[in-house]
C-alpha cells in the first residue's frame, strides 16, 4: 500500500503524487471503498481516483535515485526492441508503453532513435507513429527520472548524457 506523499506511476497519467487515501462522498459510490487520490505531477489540473482494492498491477512506486542512476548507467547496453514486422510495430510500441517501466521506455526510445537514423540515411523522415511513441516514452521517462533525481525534466537529458560519458557522475 502506498502512503500520502509517495510518487507512483499510474497508467497513462505518468508520474503522480499520492495526495490522500480517502473515501468518496458521491451518491451511487460505495462510501466505505477507499481510493488513492493521485495528482499527476506534470498535469496539475488533473486528479485521478484509483480504488485501493483494484489498483493491482496498474500502479507502481516510482524509481528511487539509486534505481534511476542504475538505469542510466545501463542505457548503453540495453538492447533495442526486436521488431519483426512493420505491420505490428504499433502493437509492439503499445506493449512497451503499457509495461510502464523506465527500462521499457528507454528501450522504446532507443529503438525509435535507431529507426530514425536508418530512415534519415535513406533520405526519409521519421514516421508519425515513431514520432508519437518517441515523445510519449520520453515524456514518461523524463518525468519519472526528474522526480527521482530531483532535477527538472530539461536537466535530465544532460544528466543522462553526462552520466553515460562519465559513468562516475551518476552516483
Amino acid at each position: 500500500m502506498f502512503q500520502k506523499g509517495d510518487h507512483v506511476i499510474y497508467g497513462n497519467n505518468g508520474i503522480c503524487c499520492v495526495q490522500d487515501i480517502t473515501t468518496l462522498n458521491i451518491s451511487g459510490v460505495d462510501q466505505k471503498r477507499k481510493y488513492y487520490l493521485l495528482k499527476p505531477v506534470f498535469q496539475s489540473s488533473s486528479t485521478v481516483y484509483v480504488p485501493l482494492d483494484a489498483a493491482g498491477n496498474s500502479i507502481r512506486k516510482a524509481v528511487s535515485r539509486k534505481e534511476a542512476d542504475e538505469l542510466i548507467r545501463s542505457i548503453p547496453v540495453l538492447p533495442p526492441i526486436p521488431l519483426t514486422d512493420e505491420k505490428t510495430i504499433e502493437r509492439t510500441y503499445k506493449e512497451y508503453m503499457h509495461e510502464g517501466s523506465c527500462e521499457a521506455w528507454v528501450r522504446l526510445i532507443k529503438t525509435i532513435y535507431l529507426r530514425k537514423e536508418v530512415r534519415l540515411r535513406k533520405g526519409c523522415r521519421i514516421t508519425a507513429l515513431d514520432s508519437r511513441y518517441y515523445k510519449l516514452a520520453e515524456d514518461f521517462l523524463l518525468g519519472e527520472l526528474s522526480i527521482a533525481l530531483d532535477i527538472s525534466r530539461e536537466e535530465v537529458r544532460n544528466y543522462i548524457a553526462n552520466s553515460i560519458e562519465d559513468p562516475h557522475q551518476a552516483t
